[in-house]
């Protein structure tokens, strides 16, 4: 019974260190159509028809569900921390022998009870931590969603099928109409709310993840 308790256990942590790897079409990522719109009345008598009118002030930029708007990746960050410790405390007691009626303790009973506490304290620490990472490109999604207030609401993927395995990006967030350019494309450091992940699937990867045993030993729940 013991044995498959502990087999039990194993398992559930070896799953929680296991992460399945991605898959293309995901539907949080899935490309948003837009909706059927209902065909016009056609009239043969008239030049101009309802629905196919091009107005000269507006322009080719996004601004409906299932328009399609690129992202410029231009992600460049870099963290640096450092931090010094250093603080000492001394403390110094001393309990003198009591006198009473000219007697002092040791007159009494034949031993001394004066006393003296020494302490100290010292503690220095020191920590350093830096990071920077930078991601460029281009990466072409749709629009999935207008909130009320003209937010548009964008999302999808792009997978790069290579020799060794896959690669894919990925972004959600949301985009002001305002701030896309007469190219209809857009700078990631106007995304709000932007998930961009790059990752890679395949033999490349696989390579570069440590192992199950390691992933156990480094795991938060491992007890040592």
């Amino acid at each position: 019974m013991k044995i498959r308790i502990l087999a039990a256990m194993g398992l559930l942590l070896l799953g929680g260190c296991m992460t399945p790897p991605p898959k293309p079409n995901d539907p949080a990522f899935a490309p948003t159509y837009p909706a059927r719109p209902v065909a016009a009345e056609f009239n043969g008598g008239s030049l101009y028809q309802s629905g196919f009118g091009v107005s000269l002030y507006d322009d080719r930029k996004a601004y409906r569900v299932g328009d399609i708007i690129t992202v410029q990746l231009q992600e460049s960050t870099q963290a640096k921390k450092d931090a010094d410790t250093d603080f000492s405390k001394d403390s110094t007691a001393s309990i003198s022998e009591p006198t009473a009626f000219g007697k002092t303790f040791k007159d009494v009973f034949g031993f001394d009870v004066a006393a003296t506490l020494d302490a100290s304290r010292a503690h220095e620490g020191e920590a350093s931590s830096s990071q920077s990472n930078s991601l460029a490109g281009n990466i072409t999604v749709t629009v999935s969603e207008v909130l009320p207030n003209g937010l548009l609401k964008i999302r999808g993927e792009k997978w790069l099928t290579l020799n060794q395995g896959d690669e894919y990006i990925r972004v959600t967030g949301l985009v002001r109409p305002d701030d896309i350019d007469t190219d209809n494309m857009v700078s990631s450091q106007k995304v709000a709310d932007a998930r961009i992940s790059y990752a890679g699937t395949g033999s490349l990867a696989d390579s570069n993840e440590a192992g199950w045993l390691s992933k156990l030993f480094n795991s938060p729940m491992f007890p040592f």
